[in-house]
Formats: C-alpha cells, sequence, structure tokens
C-alpha cells in the first residue's frame, strides 16, 4: 500500500524543493462549516478596514512589535513573497522560487532580488542578517529554531499558516505593520470575491490534492493545508487529517471514486518525471476514474503548495474550478 507522510514531512518536501478578520489584530477569518455550505451560504466578500500598526499579535498568539514601518524584509518561505507581492513591496532577499511565476514578479525582476543560501530547511543566518533586515519572515516548524541566532539583531516573526483565513490573517497583519493598508483591503477583497464565486458555481465532483516525488506520496488535507482548506468550499473533497502517518492507501482513494486528481510533484533536486508519471506504472492508479477519464492535472508546486498566501490561492481557484467544471 502506497502511504501519505505527515503535515511536517509534507511542508519540508514542498520547501525543500529550492472572516471576520480585525484589523491589525491577527484574529483570522472566519472558518465555513458544514451548515453554512448545506444552507449555501457563501464567504462573506465584506472586507473589514486595517488599521496601520507598529504591534500585532497574530492568530497563533506571536506578538510583533516595531518601531517603525518595516522597509527591509527578507522571506524565508513563500508566504512571505506572497503576501509582499500583494501589498506592492518586493522583498530584500528570499529563498522561494515562487517570485518567478509570472503572476508574480516575473523572471526578469525575481532574478534581481538577492537569494538566501542554504535552502528553505537551512537557510544561512549570516547571510540572512548581512541584508540588515528591519524583518524576517519564516515558518514556525522549519525556520523557529533560528530564532535565537536572529533575536539581538532583527525581528523574527515564526508564522503557521493552516487555512485560507490564516493566510488572510496574516496579510491583514503584515498590511498593518507596513502601513500598505488598502493594498491589504484591495487583495483581500478580491480574494473573497473570487472564493465566493467559487463556492456558488460549486462542482458535486469528488476532488483530491496529492503531492510528492515517487510512489510514497501524500495527501493534502483541509485541515492541515492552506490550498486544500479551499476545497471543502468548491467541490465534494471528503479527505480529513488522521493526525498521523501512514493514514492514507492508493486503495482508499480508489475506493473514494476520485473524479479529479490535482497532482503536486517535487523532489530534492533535480526532477526526474511527474509524480502521475511514476504513479503510472501502479496497477491501481489507473483503476482510479480521475485517471481513468483522464482528469488527472499536474499542478505548479510553487504556487499550490508553497505560495499559501492570498494571490496564490487565487491561482489555485482559477485552475481547480476550470477542471472541476
Amino acid at each position: 500500500m502506497l502511504r501519505s507522510p505527515s503535515r511536517l514531512v509534507r511542508g519540508a518536501v514542498a520547501a525543500a524543493l529550492a472572516g471576520t478578520v480585525l484589523a491589525g489584530c491577527g484574529t483570522t477569518a472566519e472558518p465555513a462549516g458544514d451548515k453554512a455550505r448545506a444552507t449555501g451560504a457563501t464567504t462573506d466578500v465584506t472586507v473589514e478596514p486595517i488599521k496601520a500598526a507598529r504591534e500585532v499579535t497574530d492568530a497563533n498568539g506571536v506578538r510583533i512589535s516595531l518601531d517603525k514601518e518595516p522597509e527591509r524584509i527578507v522571506c524565508l518561505f513563500a508566504l512571505c513573497d506572497d503576501i509582499l507581492t500583494e501589498l506592492g513591496i518586493v522583498p530584500t532577499a528570499t529563498n522561494s522560487a515562487l517570485l518567478a511565476h509570472p503572476a508574480f514578479l516575473g523572471e526578469k525582476k525575481a532574478g534581481e532580488v538577492d537569494v538566501v543560501p542554504g535552502g528553505f530547511i537551512a537557510p544561512e543566518v549570516e547571510a540572512v542578517l548581512s541584508h540588515k533586515p528591519d524583518l524576517v519572515i519564516g515558518l514556525e516548524d522549519t525556520h523557529g529554531k533560528l530564532a535565537p541566532a536572529l533575536k539581538d539583531a532583527t525581528t523574527f516573526w515564526p508564522m503557521q499558516p493552516e487555512t485560507w483565513q490564516d493566510s488572510v490573517g496574516y496579510l491583514r497583519d503584515v498590511a498593518a505593520l507596513t502601513g500598505r493598508t488598502a493594498e491589504g483591503e484591495k487583495a483581500e477583497k478580491a480574494f473573497r470575491t473570487k472564493l465566493a464565486a467559487a463556492e456558488r458555481a460549486r462542482s458535486g465532483r469528488t476532488a483530491l490534492i496529492i503531492y510528492g516525488s515517487d510512489e510514497n506520496f501524500g495527501v493534502a488535507t483541509p485541515e492541515t493545508d492552506v490550498a486544500a482548506s479551499l476545497f471543502p468550499k468548491i467541490a465534494d473533497y471528503p479527505w480529513k487529517s488522521r493526525g498521523v502517518e501512514g493514514s492514507y492507501s492508493l486503495e482508499e482513494i480508489l475506493a473514494r471514486d476520485v473524479d479529479v486528481l490535482f497532482v503536486e510533484t517535487m523532489s530534492f533536486g533535480e526532477t526526474d518525471g511527474t509524480l502521475s508519471e511514476k504513479l503510472s506504472g501502479n496497477p491501481l492508479w489507473g483503476k482510479i476514474p480521475a485517471v481513468r477519464d483522464g482528469d488527472v492535472h499536474e499542478v505548479n508546486s510553487e504556487v499550490w503548495a508553497k505560495g499559501r498566501g492570498t494571490r496564490s490561492l487565487g491561482l489555485v481557484l482559477d485552475e481547480a474550478t476550470a477542471a472541476l467544471r
């Protein structure tokens, strides 16, 4: 049987490839429950005003306090790049490839942004500090270990997004700290409007996101994966986190009659084929309805797995709704 790795493993794999919301306080948007979906309710497109602030407390209780608006921001994971792009800010340095995507800066402009050596898993602290950052933003479960080394030299913000509501909350918090309140409100409005439209056209087809580089693939679940957290709103996505490794098998996926598969191919180093190509040799793979009917979609893992922010999630919605029609 093919087993799914844990959420933390997915975060490492993905990264190694290289509501109401209260202004400036880090409260995330409202979760959409089963009752809301059953009654046809859609995401509220109303955006509360964002107020500029020198201090915010995010949804995970992390308090960030700055003496002035940050001008030099170093990104250690792609949500940071996504948020800054939405706010019209170019990071001082990054270790993400997201900015090269045409919906962000594009390859030419992204090439002008310094790259932090060491990769996602082990960015070099000395290189980060060489940019004299006012703010460094990383992923808590990967970069939290850097906090002591950065403590006396800059402000470090360990983010930990798991749902689209978390991402919206982080967008609002960064907008408040940078004074880009109008830009933040505009980005949130655009995302909410797109999500509400996708909900109104909700598909009855069964969808699934899988990720990996070989037969040890993983399954993205709405409770712990930002892109997957959108799917219960726009399709039948009966996949929930079980909190343990190896919680899914290919046999179980086959039994669920998945109509549409979205595949995030990831690898450490040079790629040697897509995940769907590698799985094609397994006889169970060909029996899945989505595979049998040619409804398998290889997607950009930089956007789907790593982006996590409102601009990336807007692209996910565009691609997913088109495939689910």
